[in-house]
């Protein structure tokens, strides 16, 4: 008998309403075909202001996708909002906010994506740079917008997920951000960064708890379609066939 396709929960973007325009929900496709092809089954899920409905929700669930989108407001982390930023919906960032914490505290794999990634560093201890142009006045370009497209190299670090997606060689990744993560969150470590030394990619250390992230987009069309491996290796780690060798010492 098949082993039962994983549930993986994936938390939708919102759009509060204007006058012309109801408030809604969406989705970017790449996140749940992504899914639907490493073998998973996607379940949307939108901002839930209740805790104990989204407990419920979660008690289903075999892991979770924490989707990309606009920027972390840092005004809730306690710092000043930069010119540059652009801030998610206030129902969403408190959703969001409200899911990684219960996902840790449950020990829920999680796979951040994004702002995503930022998000799992930032609930767990780690911090961010506002704006690299300033923050890193040396890295290269990390977002262009004339190009959606854009893409810059990657340097992965051996023995983690990264490793064994892209093996070795000359890899590059999509790139569309101006936000990074600086500090590390505790119980995590840099897997992947590009050359300017701008993280990438992260990984939990703990035992426990199975959760990466990727600072660019494998979901999205600029992704290569050796960028699905991620989604492919995260189910893996759901299901238990590579969660021993991707435990890294910190």
């Amino acid at each position: 008998m098949s082993q039962a396709k994983p549930l993986i929960g994936i938390n939708a973007d919102y759009r509060a309403a204007k006058k012309d325009a109801p408030a809604f929900s969406f989705l970017t496709a790449g996140y749940f075909d992504s899914v639907v092809a490493a073998g998973g089954i996607p379940v949307v899920i939108p901002p839930l202001a209740d805790e104990d409905d989204l407990e419920r929700v979660l008690h289903m669930l075999d892991g979770i996708i924490l989707t990309g989108g606009a920027d972390l407001d840092p005004r809730r982390d306690g710092f000043m909002l930069h010119p540059s930023i652009r801030t998610l919906d206030a129902r969403r960032e408190t959703f969001d906010r409200m899911l990684v914490q219960m996902a840790a505290r449950k020990r829920i794999p999680v796979f951040g994506i994004g702002v995503g990634m930022q998000l799992l560093n930032l609930s767990q201890g780690g911090n961010l740079f506002l704006h690299i142009p300033e923050d890193l006045p040396k890295a290269v370009p990390h977002k262009d917008p004339i190009d959606p497209a854009h893409r810059h190299a990657l340097e992965v670090v051996p023995g983690s997920i990264m490793e064994r997606v892209y093996g070795e060689g000359e890899i590059r990744v999509n790139s569309m951000h101006h936000m990074a993560i600086d500090e590390v969150a505790p119980g995590f470590r840099v897997t992947a960064r590009c050359p300017d030394g701008v993280v990438e990619a992260i990984e939990s250390t703990q035992d426990a708890w199975f959760a990466f992230g990727t600072q660019f987009h494998p979901e999205a069309d600029s992704a290569s379609a050796l960028d699905l491996r991620i989604f492919e290796e995260f189910l893996c780690g759901i299901r238990g066939e590579v969660v021993e060798s991707v435990r890294l010492v910190a």
